[in-house]
């Protein structure tokens, strides 16, 4: 088909100077990002958009972009014509990356499911129900660690440590190992982010993600083999020498499994706890309410930062087939459409006043965790454990605790991070005492 395009400015009604697939546009203020994509539901909600290398130059290939909720479920919903073998991101990988770093979303039946039924052991309600006191005490014990400060990088020292120090308790990785996984989760997420890949050249960035993935393989596969001679009660056990053959991973499935996990799974919780904080600070009245009944709100309190924040910002499907329809739309085989879960949470046809930030917003069928069907985020209810505790101990511990300056965000067109975020309150010595 002949790919639509439009020639005039953001901000008149129509989507010139929109390229999503161009770095630089996720620098601008988020309210200049937001407004692009409003333009784009109102004006041209499945433009295509050329594709571009890390210095910003184009390719030959193109996507669509996909930015009303409705079309985001539709294609969610449908994962045998819009596949998720061929990639998740919008550039394309070889196959034996693509795989390795994308694990079970990446995959398609009958392999996805396979794996997805094994993994999902570790996330059942039983486990996590066990999990719930052990996330409350980890978060605690985090923030007692800077209380006395008065001053943190919020995003370092608290936002990111807690859902990484949760899944590494949970597999059962030493705490020894919890810095170099910090740093090697940081380049694979943010490896077009000058900050963790200082050469941001194709070679320069493949190099240094090969690298990062490799030495956390080995690291993986090293537990795995210990594991497996010496069963432990941890995750790790349960995934390579839980049952029979075929229902267990490979070293290698575990290594690509736990790359998923620390990187695009704890980037979800990360950024989700960060932006919390910014949202609360930048609106003072929904933090009152929610401080005044911290557990009555709770609830829908986490799925509006969710929804607000939308950490991840897009996955990309493959059209399998020529003649699969889209509402008018028809496609090619081989065509990349790309949801763009951002736009989606601010669809005025599905939230009310959907810029208004509100922790009591009920309902709220927000896609931060993805759209319904078989690649919805299996630990989408630990992550709202984990948002939930922290918030839980930072009232109680650190009661007003704010975000101050501007915060630092992530050079990437995947997850909406960010890298740095200061934060102030009121030292305390007696932050861990519960009486």
């Amino acid at each position: 088909m002949t790919p639509i395009r439009t020639d005039a400015g953001v901000g008149t009604g129509t989507a010139t100077g929109i390229e999503l697939d161009d770095l630089d546009f996720w620098t601008r203020p988020a309210a200049d990002v937001d407004t692009a994509f409003r333009t784009l539901r109102e004006n041209d909600p499945r433009r295509f958009f050329r594709e571009y290398d890390l210095q910003g130059n184009p390719r030959e290939q193109g996507f669509y972009a996909l930015t009303r909720y409705e079309d985001v479920v539709a294609v969610s919903r449908r994962p045998d014509d819009f596949v998720s073998g061929e990639g998740v991101n919008i550039f394309d990988n070889p196959p034996d990356l693509r795989e390795f770093f994308g694990s079970i979303i990446s995959m398609d039946d009958p392999r996805h499911a396979r794996l997805r039924r094994i993994v999902s052991r570790g996330f059942s309600p039983r486990m996590l129900g066990n999990l719930s006191g052990r996330i409350e005490e980890t978060a605690r014990e985090i923030i007692c660690s800077v209380a006395e400060r008065g001053e943190i990088d919020f995003v370092t020292e608290v936002a990111a440590l807690l859902p990484l120090r949760i899944v590494n308790d949970l597999m059962g990785i030493p705490r020894s190992e919890e810095q170099f996984i910090f740093e090697a989760t940081n380049v694979v997420l943010g490896a077009s982010d000058p900050e963790y890949v200082a050469d941001q050249s194709p070679r320069g960035v493949a190099t240094a993600l090969s690298g990062k993935a490799n030495e956390l393989a080995e690291l993986l596969r090293q537990l795995a083999e210990v594991r497996i001679a010496d069963p432990q009660p941890d995750l790790i056990t349960s995934l390579v020498a839980g049952g029979s053959r075929e229902e267990v991973l490979t070293p290698q499935e575990l290594a690509s499994f736990f790359i998923l996990l620390v990187g695009a799974g704890n980037e979800t919780t990360r950024n989700a706890i960060a932006h919390g904080l910014r949202l609360l600070t930048e609106h003072p009245a929904e933090r009152a309410c929610w401080q005044a009944d911290f557990e009555g709100v709770a609830a829908t309190a986490v799925e509006e930062i969710v929804r607000y924040s939308s950490p991840v910002l897009h996955m990309r499907r493959t059209v399998a087939a020529d003649g699969v329809r889209l509402g008018e739309q028809e496609f090619r085989q081989g065509d990349k459409v790309v949801m763009w879960h951002c736009s989606a949470n601010r669809d005025a046809a599905v939230f009310e006043d959907p810029d208004r930030f509100d922790v009591t917003r009920s309902p709220n069928p927000h896609v931060g965790f993805g759209g319904p069907g078989p690649h919805f985020c299996l630990g989408a209810h630990l992550a709202r454990l984990e948002v939930t505790s922290a918030f839980r101990e930072l009232f109680r511990l650190l009661p007003d605790i704010r975000a101050v300056g501007e915060p630092q965000p992530l050079r990437s067109n995947f997850v909406r991070g960010l890298k740095h975020l200061r934060a102030e309150f009121t030292p305390t010595r007696a932050a861990g005492d519960r009486n």
